[in-house]
């Protein structure tokens, strides 16, 4: 039988002397990294709680109360919810349906036991530098992650390569190319950035 729809009064936050917030469900703490969608933007923010009806998200970008999110804790679990509070970094989020929270965490524990499994990455459409030793050159970035990047270039950048990338905002990083084939290609950041760094794609949109 198909679960009922949270209320957001599920998830109303109550704050306790430790600055915890409880609610009268049993939320499970999590710590993972999860990618987010909101109104054409995306970010890796992390999770903090979760139970069958919400979660608790942290991240230190504007969130308002009644946004509607799309949370991919993995490429194959996805759930979809909406910001009942949002406080000090932290928002609380109701699911639009309930979720078997102990089997969620049995098959994302599955999965990142699994061979080929990656960590969460956002879309960027955008360009980045890439310094060699032959010079500074321009590669179009694909997607994103705090350990690597996709990218699309001139095939002139081998596997093994070590380059520093550039991004918006003067972010460098140290980096080699993962794999590469037609003009296609990953990198491994040997420095990975920072999880703030991917708040919000949208600082490195040009």
């Amino acid at each position: 039988m198909k679960k009922p729809l949270v209320s957001s009064a599920a998830i109303e936050p109550a704050v306790g002397s430790d600055g915890d917030r409880r609610g009268s469900d049993r939320y499970r703490t999590v710590w993972r990294i999860a990618k987010v969608k909101r109104d054409g933007d995306f970010g890796l923010w992390r999770v903090r709680n979760m139970s069958d009806r919400g979660m608790m998200l942290a991240a230190d970008v504007p969130i308002s109360v009644g946004e509607q999110l799309e949370i991919a804790l993995s490429d194959a679990v996805v759930v979809c919810g909406k910001v009942v509070w949002s406080e000090g970094g932290r928002c609380g989020v109701a699911f639009d349906q309930e979720v078997d929270v102990a089997d969620v965490l049995k098959r994302l524990a599955a999965e990142q036991r699994a061979s080929g499994y990656r960590q969460p990455r956002v879309p960027v459409h955008t360009l980045a530098q890439v310094i060699t030793d032959e010079g500074t050159s321009q590669i179009e970035l694909a997607d994103l992650s705090q350990s690597g990047a996709g990218f699309v270039h001139d095939g002139l950048l081998e596997v093994g390569k070590e380059l520093e990338l550039v991004l918006a905002g003067d972010i460098r990083r140290k980096a080699i190319v993962r794999w590469a084939r037609g003009n296609r290609g990953g990198l491994w950041l040997t420095q990975p950035l920072d999880r703030t760094d991917l708040e919000s794609i949208r600082r490195f949109q040009n």
